[in-house]
């Protein structure tokens, strides 16, 4: 007897609800993820996703809080974030979305750390470096390869939202 499945995702007006044998939604989930349905749904899903960042950036700003190594500690602990390099991933990705900074050479990073009550990650290029091994950061090719201008990939917000799963 074959297990029973349901996949259901509502995007603003674009719904996906497959239902049945797992086979059968997975065959289905295969076909919607190369249709332009899938794709609407997670563009709508992440621009959710970045307009509250922005709305709690803001009004963390208008309140005057939270103080920069709180936010950032609180980030590390509330997406269990237990690892140094995906600590090191998860301060990128705050000092370029929360902070907004593009810059980030080892003494900001080492700074932001420091700030949160955390210790520095050391060896911060090597940590950058395997990070950028495993596809989780690029950097601009106007940088010149260096590593102070890392951005996260899709693939290293990604591992980021897994690592922050309950």
């Amino acid at each position: 007897m074959e297990e029973e499945a349901r996949v259901l995702i509502r995007a603003g007006d674009v719904e996906i609800d497959i239902s049945g044998a797992q086979a059968s939604v997975d065959d289905r989930l295969i076909r919607i993820k190369s249709d332009d349905t899938w794709s609407i749904a997670l563009s709508r899903i992440r621009n959710a996703r970045e307009r509250a960042i922005e709305a709690a950036v803001e009004a963390a700003r208008d309140a005057g809080l939270p103080e920069r190594g709180s936010a950032f500690r609180a980030l590390i602990q509330n997406c269990s974030l237990i690892r140094k390099p995906d600590q090191v991933l998860g301060a990128i990705q705050y000092l370029r979305d929360v902070e907004g900074v593009n810059d980030s050479p080892p003494r900001v990073i080492d700074g932001l750390f420091e700030d949160a009550g955390l210790e520095p990650p050391g060896n911060l290029s090597l940590y950058l470096n395997r990070l950028r091994e495993r596809g989780f950061l690029v950097t601009p090719p106007s940088a010149k390869e260096k590593n102070r201008y890392a951005i996260l990939t899709p693939e290293g917000r990604a591992h980021l939202d897994k690592r922050s799963r309950y």
